[in-house]
């Protein structure tokens, strides 16, 4: 699927898109673009096809003897608050679930923008949390390697 405009696509829509695609669709757009996206009503569908997809592109091996709970917190929400989940590594598997759910490991709160930074390698984690962008807390070791647990598709 080509051209797909995240903001007015359907459910349906953006459940087809393949991670390759969803990977290049989003380095192709601007921060503004990013932004305007993440304030439309999609912006739900989107943070959850992202989390949904993430037990799929995990790699066991890169994590091996990792067990963690972390909490993601995505801020913005047009009406206010954040989207919240939960990810869990454990046994060689990856979970995900919306909402925060038991005690994290390692917590995350970042924008819009620097999550699909982080979530299509278009930015570096290490420098967003130096910075101030990513909010971090607990397992600080963890949370500069969570990013490598996972294969994110070449666009």
């Amino acid at each position: 699927m080509s051209g797909v405009d995240f903001s007015t696509a359907s459910p349906d829509q953006i459940a087809a898109v393949e991670p390759a695609e969803f990977v290049r669709i989003v380095r192709r757009m601007s921060d503004k673009q990013v932004d305007q996206v993440m304030a439309s009503p999609n912006r739900g569908l989107i943070i959850e096809a992202i989390f949904r997809r993430m037990p799929g592109l995990f790699r066991p091996d890169r994590a091996r003897g990792v067990t963690a709970t972390t909490h993601w917190s995505i801020t913005g929400r047009p009406e206010g608050g954040t989207d919240d989940w939960t990810v869990r590594l454990a046994d060689g598997t990856c979970t995900c679930t919306p909402g925060h759910d038991g005690e994290p490991t390692v917590s995350l709160t970042m924008a819009p923008v620097d999550f699909t930074k982080v979530v299509t390698r278009r930015g570096n984690p290490t420098m967003m949390f130096m910075t101030g962008r990513i909010k971090a807390t607990g397992d600080l070791a963890l949370a500069r390697r969570i990013a490598g647990f996972f294969e994110i598709p070449k666009p």
